[in-house]
């Protein structure tokens, strides 16, 4: 989260113009109000995917496919993407834009609730990308861990909400109290397990980028 809007819109004023769909579907997004990842956050996003070069990206959270296309648009021709989303309306909408784009190929949309799915997937993917209902977070944590093989990077977004993060919980509105207590108590377990690296970057709402140490058959961390 910047905190100078200046900085902020010197930054999106120097990315590229993005194709047109994207723009087509960030503009509906807007006009609708269905929150999609922010600039500079998508900016750090692409980077990363195509540093990585995985080759299954998990992402938890569709909505109408913004993200994915934008990752599917940086990563190597043989990476494949497994997007989770649970909303009718916003998985149509995901579907038309996967179709338009030409990625059903290397897109699969599963529908229904994500802790359900996330229990039943195998994995192992190389690259997680978090943006869904953030109070679940938490609740998700030990099967995304499960489904990260050694060096995968879990990539968490919206995680300092607008800054209230740092509030105590009586400093909220009550409605957005169970939250606030579950995402400080996520982001306190990333930067205290064992197996995990974190570093968490005011961009955008907030990221948290985890990767996840190797290990040996002992259960000892390896660097």
């Amino acid at each position: 989260m910047i905190a100078d809007e200046r900085v902020r819109e010197y930054i999106h004023s120097l990315e590229p113009d993005e194709n047109e769909l994207c723009r087509e579907i960030a503009r509906k997004a807007k006009r609708d109000r269905i929150p999609i990842i922010k600039k500079e956050t998508a900016a750090l996003l692409k980077t990363l995917v195509a540093s990585r070069r995985p080759g299954a990206v998990l992402e938890v959270g569709t909505a109408v496919g913004y993200s994915a296309l934008l990752m599917a648009g940086v990563m190597p021709p043989s990476c494949t993407i497994t997007t989770i989303e649970n909303y009718e309306p916003r998985i149509r909408a995901a579907r038309e834009n996967f179709r338009r784009a030409g990625v059903q190929e290397s897109v699969t949309l599963l529908e229904g609730d994500a802790g359900e799915i996330l229990g039943k997937l195998k994995g192992p993917y190389d690259f997680i990308f978090m943006d869904a209902a953030k109070g679940q977070y938490i609740h998700w944590l030990p099967d995304i861990l499960r489904l990260m093989g050694p060096g995968a990077m879990l990539f968490s977004d919206n995680v300092l909400q607008e800054g209230t993060i740092v509030q105590s919980r009586y400093g909220v509105e009550r409605r957005d109290r169970t939250i606030h207590v579950r995402m400080r108590e996520y982001l306190y377990s990333l930067k205290h397990m064992e197996e995990l690296e974190t570093a968490i970057i005011p961009i955008g709402d907030g990221a948290a980028l985890s990767v996840r140490k190797d290990t040996g058959g002992d259960g000892d961390v390896r660097f």
